[in-house]
């Protein structure tokens, strides 16, 4: 549905290389239709889907220490992309616009939009269906497992006419750990509000940094 939104407005003018207005639109109908989902979920089975701050204490010192931890591996993994001469190639030019646009969507959205989806949804309703939440070891519980799973297949390629899905492992294990992480996290702080920060900024600081190596480090060394 999101797709089909982001095909039928017309905004080449405005993002000419189709790289953050088209994906901006999918991401907000895609969190349009999950909000609505716990709404109703909300009011009929009463469930209770942390949209709140819930654990303030644990949930900044999670944000805290997973943001230093994330900037310091962006820049580790983009010190070895470069030395191996493979940092990111991008098909549009790093502008301002451009820039700006990709990493907003990145910080406003892709955080908001699939930590609904794809983490408060299925974990939750996964917790009522099992009647419990089933742990696995220590903090680590099968809602969240499946829910990881479920976020990292959603990163890849899907065609269904004719069907081809074009898998790189290398996104599906990072989009996995990535969920753990913040699976774990919306749990423990029963909260949503830190994992979807935690997803928005994670996403902009490697993003960013694979900018200013291309566009700053490049140049000076």
């Amino acid at each position: 549905v999101g797709t089909l939104f982001s095909q039928i407005i017309l905004y080449e003018q405005i993002d000419p290389y189709d790289v953050f207005i088209g994906i901006s639109i999918h991401h907000i109908v895609q969190m349009t239709l999950g909000l609505v989902l716990i709404a109703i979920l909300n009011k009929t089975l009463k469930i209770d889907f942390y949209l709140k701050l819930g654990d303030t204490k644990r949930g900044k010192n999670c944000l805290v220490v997973f943001t230093a931890a994330w900037a310091l591996i962006s820049i580790v993994v983009h010190i070895l992309l470069y030395a191996a001469n493979q940092l990111p190639a991008y098909d549009f030019p790093l502008n301002g616009r451009n820039i700006i646009g990709t990493l907003g969507f990145q910080l406003l959205l892709t955080g908001t939009a699939e930590e609904i989806v794809y983490r408060a949804l299925p974990v939750t309703i996964l917790v009522h269906s099992f009647g419990k939440s089933i742990s696995i070891y220590k903090d680590i519980t099968l809602e969240v497992v499946l829910a990881a799973v479920l976020f990292s297949f959603a990163h890849a390629k899907l065609t269904l006419i004719p069907f081809d899905m074009e898998i790189n492992y290398y996104s599906l294990l990072y989009s996995f750990m990535m969920g753990m992480i913040q699976g774990i996290v919306y749990q423990k702080t029963r909260s949503l509000v830190y994992p979807m920060l935690m997803h928005s900024f994670s996403n902009v600081l490697m993003t960013g940094t694979g900018y200013f190596f291309s566009l700053v480090v490049t140049k000076i060394i």
